[in-house]
């Protein structure tokens, strides 16, 4: 899989725009991992499509991490799946906010290892 940035929108995007791709990316701090990228999403998306390219970018990685963290569960009784909790929780912080400054800097990021369930 591809990381880093992609050429996701020719238009040259508003301060709104940033603001909203940069709340998508960072949702997760707020406790609303899945729902703000959703909602972004929906209302955004014909509206800008950088954001909606972020925010669909966004939905795409809390529901990748929702899954890990679902697979993680079960190992838990053989001593590796709190471990592996804790790598997933701060890979996210980590990579939420490289994604949320290139965001800022009206550039699209695209996740490691992530499931592009949402197209």
């Amino acid at each position: 899989m591809e990381t880093g940035t992609l050429d996701c929108a020719a238009v040259q995007p508003t301060g709104n725009d940033r603001i909203w791709s940069m709340l998508s990316h960072l949702s997760g701090l707020f406790g609303l991992s899945l729902i703000l990228p959703l909602v972004v999403y929906l209302a955004m998306r014909k509206e800008s499509t950088f954001v909606a390219d972020n925010a669909k970018e966004a939905l795409n990685f809390h529901l990748s991490l929702l899954i890990y963290v679902l697979c993680c569960v079960p190992l838990i009784f053989v001593l590796i799946g709190i471990p592996l909790i804790i790598v997933i929780a701060i890979g996210s912080l980590i990579l939420g906010i490289i994604a949320a400054v290139k965001a800022s800097n009206n550039e699209c990021y695209r996740y490691p290892l992530t499931l592009r369930l949402v197209k």
